[in-house]
């Protein structure tokens, strides 16, 4: 299906960009349009590719004009340009509103404009029952992409939905490992919190199913294991052989003990893939009739949480760390 096609990927520069850059140019595509603000994080990825296929595009999601230009053309767009840090959108909501989600329906306006075959979404775990800006502001942009792929047309748009992607830029284990070569307190909020894991390699799975598999409107999701902080932190210490001590510094604001991937709600009508869930678009009409007139069927007592899904012990986070490329780049730098 990529063979010969054009892909563009807005947040390109970031870390799903680089994973999916790499499948991408496995596949025998055309041209990767590389989207983003920060021409130096361009710049390093043009020369570390080297790629005649790659194409890099100075511009702002929330600006129609520079979108549009980019849109022009493409077969297929990966839309990953978001504020995911939770303390920057707490503090500044209005412009996580106007990346996340005015960013991403200009995105989906313009690939409907042109006639886009295919539009995937990046959302996260944090758009499930959101406590802080970032994960509100993700929900609405699920909320408005069902909306749009309603009079969509011949393009089909779709959201994935993730749980926390290990080793990804402004993630705990780079900030654990940072702790451990200065010999820092390894900071740990809430000993018992519960994190989902997935790798890089995991995301971008996640999304040429999504690819694959989608009508428009629908989410992905993955079933992921979880474990808690303090037993990441100690296979860390157990796997560099460090002493470092762990110090609690409490759950910070707009925190959660727990993430979900899919609400009771959801999980009553999602479709079980194996590996993955399937949540089906919303058919109810304009009539608003299943809104007023008609019911559905019973919710589930529980949501798909980090609690309640596979738990890692110690052994097997420090398997699964081995298993990842970009951890064990580092590990091979630092190992004792």
């Amino acid at each position: 299906m990529l063979k010969d096609k054009t892909i563009l990927i807005t947040g390109g520069t970031g870390s799903f960009g680089n994973a999916v850059l790499n499948r991408l140019l496995q596949e025998g595509v055309a041209e990767i349009r590389i989207f983003s603000r920060d021409e130096k994080k361009q710049d390093d990825m043009r020369r570390k590719y080297k790629d005649s296929r790659l194409r890099f595009y100075i511009g702002d999601v929330r600006e129609p004009d520079s979108i549009f230009g980019a849109v022009y053309g493409v077969d297929y767009v990966f839309s990953a340009a978001a504020l995911k840090q939770v303390p920057s959108c707490e503090f500044f909501p209005m412009e996580a509103f106007r990346t996340n989600v005015e960013g991403t329906y200009n995105t989906l306006k313009a690939a409907i404009t042109y006639e886009v075959k295919n539009v995937i979404c990046l959302s996260t775990d944090k758009a499930v029952y959101p406590i802080n800006a970032m994960g509100i502001s993700k929900a609405m942009m699920e909320k408005m992409m069902v909306a749009e792929s309603r009079n969509s047309g011949s393009t089909v748009m779709c959201a994935t939905r993730y749980g926390n992607v290990m080793c990804s830029r402004g993630s705990v284990i780079p900030l654990f490992i940072e702790q451990i070569m200065k010999k820092q307190p390894l900071t740990i909020t809430d000993p018992k919190m519960t994190r989902f894991l997935m790798s890089l390699e995991d995301s971008v799975d996640l999304v040429v199913h999504a690819f694959n598999n989608a009508k428009s409107g629908d989410i992905f999701v993955q079933k992921a294991p979880a474990c808690t902080i303090e037993d990441l932190a100690q296979a860390l210490l157990e796997l560099f052989k460090a002493s470092n001590p762990i110090e609690i510094i409490g759950t910070r604001h707009g925190e959660k003990r727990c993430e979900s991937l899919l609400t009771r709600e959801e999980l009553a009508v999602a479709q079980d893939m194996g590996r993955y869930y399937k949540i089906p678009a919303d058919a109810r009409g304009l009539d608003y009739g299943m809104y007023f007139d008609e019911g559905k069927s019973e919710i589930p007592d529980k949501e798909y949480n980090s609690d309640n899904t596979t738990r890692l012990d110690v052994n097997e986070i420090k398997t699964l760390l081995l298993m990842l490329p970009e951890f064990r780049e580092t590990f091979e730098q630092y190992k004792p």
